[in-house]
C-alpha cells in the first residue's frame, strides 16, 4: 500500500514537471507576461527591434508611431507640372512615422512647458485629439526638437517622398483607396463628410496599408523640404531636398477644405516657413536604430 502512495506522488511530480517544461516552451507562464499585461501599441523598452508594421509609443503621451518598411516607388505623377517628372526612389530602410497628425493635446504639452512659444487658436471646433492647426513650418520644428529632448530619440519631419510612400501604402492610385475620391475615406470639401468646413478628431476614417490615419485630407502635413517647382534633380532616396526656395516648404495630403485633386497621394503645394494657416499640421518621423 506505501509503496502504490509512492508511486502514485512519484508520478504526479512527474507530470507536472512535463507539464511546466511543455509550457514554458510555448511561451507560457503562471504570472502574466509583458506581452499579456501591455496593450497593442508597446512602448521601445520592451523591444530593441522593431518591425514593420509595428505601432509603439516612446512614453505615455507621445505620438504613436508605425513602422514602415522599406521598398520603391514611383513618386509624383503627370496630373501638374508640380508633380513632374514622375521618378522612382528607393526606401532603403524602414523607419517610423506617425499613424496620426499631432493632436492639440500632444502639442499642449509642448506649449505648457514653454518649448513651444505658441498655443495656436482652435476656432471653436475643439482640441483633444483633433490635428493641431495654426502651426507654421517653424513651430512645428520646435516641437520634434522638445520631443526629440524629452525621450532620447531623434524625431523630426518627415521628408516629401517618406510621405509619399507612407501615404500610399504601396499602392499606385490617386487614392490610396482607389482611382476615385469616392465619399467617407477623408476630411475634404469633395468627400461627402458629413461635417463641412472644419478638421475631425483624428482617426475619424480608416487607416491604410500601413496603418496611418488622415493622409488625405483634415490638415495639410508640414514636410521638411524646400519648395521646387518640379522633381528635376530631386533626390532619389529617402532624404528631404533642401536646396531651392527654402523659405517656402512643401505641404502634403490636402485640408478639409481641399478639392479631390488636392488629397491625391502625389499632391503637393507650399507655404511660407514663419506663416501659420487654419488648416496647416503636421505629422512627425522618427528615426530608427
Amino acid at each position: 500500500m506505501k509503496s502504490a502512495v509512492l508511486a502514485v506522488i512519484f508520478l504526479t511530480a512527474l507530470f507536472e514537471i512535463a507539464s511546466t517544461v511543455a509550457g514554458a516552451q510555448r511561451g507560457l507562464s503562471n504570472s502574466p507576461s509583458a506581452d499579456q499585461t501591455s496593450s497593442d501599441t508597446r512602448g521601445t523598452q520592451q523591444s530593441t527591434s522593431l518591425e514593420p508594421g509595428e505601432l509603439f509609443r516612446d512614453c505615455d503621451n507621445c505620438p504613436e508611431l508605425v513602422v514602415v518598411p522599406p521598398g520603391d516607388f514611383v513618386m509624383g505623377s503627370n496630373d501638374t507640372p508640380y508633380e513632374k517628372p514622375e521618378h522612382p526612389i528607393s526606401i532603403r530602410k524602414p523607419f517610423a512615422i506617425g499613424r496620426r497628425e499631432v493632436t492639440f493635446a500632444e502639442w499642449d504639452q509642448c506649449a505648457d512647458t514653454g518649448a513651444c512659444k505658441v498655443r495656436p487658436e482652435d476656432h471653436g471646433w475643439g482640441r483633444g485629439d483633433r490635428p493641431v492647426v495654426n502651426v507654421s513650418w517653424e513651430d512645428a520644428k520646435l516641437f520634434v526638437a522638445w520631443l526629440s529632448q524629452r525621450t532620447g530619440q531623434k524625431y523630426r519631419l518627415p521628408s516629401e517622398s517618406e510621405r509619399e510612400y507612407a501615404a500610399r501604402a504601396g499602392t499606385k492610385t490617386p487614392f490610396w483607396w482607389g482611382r476615385e475620391v469616392g465619399t467617407g475615406h477623408a476630411q475634404c470639401d469633395a468627400c461627402g463628410s458629413p461635417i463641412k468646413q472644419q478638421v475631425v478628431p483624428v482617426g475619424s476614417f480608416r487607416p491604410n496599408g500601413f496603418g496611418l490615419y488622415d493622409t488625405s485630407g483634415n490638415a495639410a502635413e508640414w514636410v521638411e523640404d524646400c519648395w521646387n517647382d518640379s522633381y528635376r534633380n530631386a533626390p532619389k532616396d529617402a532624404s528631404p531636398w533642401t536646396s531651392g526656395d527654402c523659405r517656402l516648404r512643401v505641404l502634403r495630403g490636402g485640408n478639409f477644405l481641399s478639392k479631390a485633386s488636392d488629397v491625391r497621394s502625389a499632391a503637393r503645394f507650399r507655404y511660407d516657413v514663419d506663416v501659420r494657416y487654419y488648416a496647416n499640421g503636421f505629422r512627425v518621423a522618427r528615426e530608427l536604430p
